[in-house]
């Protein structure tokens, strides 16, 4: 399904297993606990003058006291829904929020129930006043459900989506914010896929994960077509804060993104401008593999543009044991989950589309100083789950009480807007090789080859247990114009990392390629 043919209620199976991950770590301790208060109600009223800089103050004083859970409380017929059911409740279209005037973006507060039982409040800034949008059976369409019945009250909302509406009635998915600090967005054209975390705390730490979560947005009535801006408040038990994001909608869409976070606590292990998808199977690891399909991922591998000038490319695995990776770098230029691999047949998947999910590349906005990319791996065996988590991993902790401010670009795109001028990986194969070892196959294409003689380009390839051998350089087609083959002996290593460059002299003329072999 593309996105310009879009349901009217946006649920996958995959983001149901995602929501329930960060409901149950929201309703975590919660038991007994009284409803938290309205979040910023001296901004949330109706008629209240919207100041962003009152909402950042708010959000720091709020840091000062200790956290109240979100109201989670919900009538007795949506807390007990199945997938099937909640996916059922739809948004009547002409309930819109701004439907039927010329602006084109349209809002659609989405319904609670099922795993999203945490309640969003949710207003709108026109004029620059808020108005406070109220929960209404009569904008939903409840198919076999009945409806909330009236003595529930003003239940809230659980996020809300931005819709493109055209003259001529056709309807685009701009963006969702559901669940957690999730945010959901993609280019024209393309189908849901890899999902925007605003803030990450404790990802793959043995204390286990904490999923703050926005408890609160304002939304400002579009003065264009294609622009929006959403300023929502986050709060957990360690952290709170106001991240803004004002959402351009075009053949890509693009959203910039001003973040100010305030910890209540010590932060030791927290990720910015964070993302995940899901990756399942591909060419690397087909050992044991039984689908009719040749390969099923949303995510092919992470792209970085390094501070220093250095591009890299890490394909992602399904591990057999959680792999945590860290690429260190100063000022990064660039980095995101990507797809590159955008043929039919690289996927024979008619219903999940794989080919065309969207790539996340973040793009920072001023100097992040030092940190690294962190890719988390997380052995799966169901292609609902997101396995493949990046995010950017400042390298100094946060203090409790301290204040920190970012800024970066989401690009929701095809392809990362900025391409080197290098030879790029267009496929990585492995596969058995003589005496216990594994072969390699690297594919590079672009037009940094052109008109070099290749004995002049020499593979740089290296691997930390020393055991390469029989590098090969192979000229296939003018669609796959060279071929890197080499061997690798594991010896008795059952973790080792590999890294290929081509190299002219002293000059690469590729991206270098990164991998983490596992026995």
């Amino acid at each position: 399904m593309t996105a310009d043919s879009f349901p009217p209620f946006d649920i996958t199976r995959r983001t149901a297993v995602l929501g329930s991950l960060a409901t149950v770590a929201l309703l975590t301790g919660s038991a007994g606990a009284q409803d938290a208060p309205l979040p910023g109600a001296d901004l949330f009223g109706d008629g209240a003058a919207f100041d962003r800089a009152r909402l950042v103050d708010h959000a720091r004083e709020l840091a000062k006291r200790p956290f109240a859970a979100p109201n989670s409380a919900m009538p007795d017929g949506l807390t007990n829904l199945n997938f099937e059911q909640y996916s059922g409740i739809r948004n009547r279209p002409e309930r819109a929020i701004w439907a039927g005037e010329p602006a084109q973006l349209v809002l659609e507060p989405l319904h609670r129930g099922f795993i999203y039982a945490s309640q969003v409040h949710v207003a709108v800034i026109e004029g620059g006043q808020t108005r406070r949008i109220p929960f209404s059976p009569a904008a939903y369409d409840y198919g076999k459900l009945p409806a909330p019945p009236s003595t529930a009250g003003d239940i809230g909302f659980s996020g809300v989506r931005i819709m493109l509406r055209a003259p001529d009635g056709q309807e685009r998915f701009i963006a969702a914010f559901q669940g957690a600090s999730f945010l959901r967005s993609l280019a024209k054209g393309q189908t849901l896929g890899v999902i925007s975390r605003a803030l990450s705390l404790k990802t793959a730490d043995p204390r286990g994960e904490e999923f703050p979560a926005f408890r609160a947005l304002w939304i400002e009535k579009p003065a264009a077509d294609d622009l929006i801006v959403v300023h929502a408040l986050l709060d957990s038990q360690s952290v709170t804060g106001v991240f803004t994001y004002t959402i351009r909608a075009g053949e890509v869409t693009l959203i910039d993104t001003e973040t100010a976070i305030f910890p209540r606590v010590a932060l030791d292990n927290y990720g910015l401008a964070g993302m995940q998808g899901s990756y399942l199977f591909g060419w690397t690891d087909r050992r044991t593999i039984d689908d009719t399909r040749t390969a099923v991922y949303e995510v092919a591998g992470v792209q970085m543009a390094n501070g220093n000038g250095e591009w890299i490319w890490r394909p992602v695995n399904n591990p057999k044991q959680l792999q945590i990776s860290s690429f260190s770098m100063q000022n990064p230029r660039g980095f995101g989950l990507v797809m590159r691999d955008r043929a039919f047949s690289s996927f024979n998947d008619h219903d999940a589309r794989y080919d065309l999910r969207p790539s996340l590349w973040i793009e920072p906005i001023g100097e992040w100083q030092a940190g690294a990319v962190q890719l988390v791996e997380i052995p799966s065996d169901n292609e609902v789950h997101d396995n493949i988590i990046a995010q950017w991993r400042p390298k100094e902790p946060l203090a409790a009480g301290s204040s920190h401010f970012s800024a970066y670009r989401q690009h929701w795109c095809w392809s990362p807007p900025e391409r080197p001028n290098l030879a790029m990986v267009i496929g990585t194969r492995i596969g058995r090789a003589q005496q216990r070892r594994r072969r390699f196959v690297i594919d590079y294409a672009g037009d940094r080859l052109a008109g070099l003689k290749l004995p002049d380009v020499q593979p740089a390839v290296w691997s930390s247990n020393n055991g390469i051998s029989n590098i090969r350089m192979i000229q296939i087609s003018p669609e796959r114009p060279l071929r890197i083959t080499f061997d690798l002996d594991p010896g008795n290593e059952t973790s080792i990392e590999l890294r290929l460059a081509l190299m002219l002299g002293t000059e690469p003329v590729s991206e270098t390629w990164l991998y983490r072999w596992t026995a």
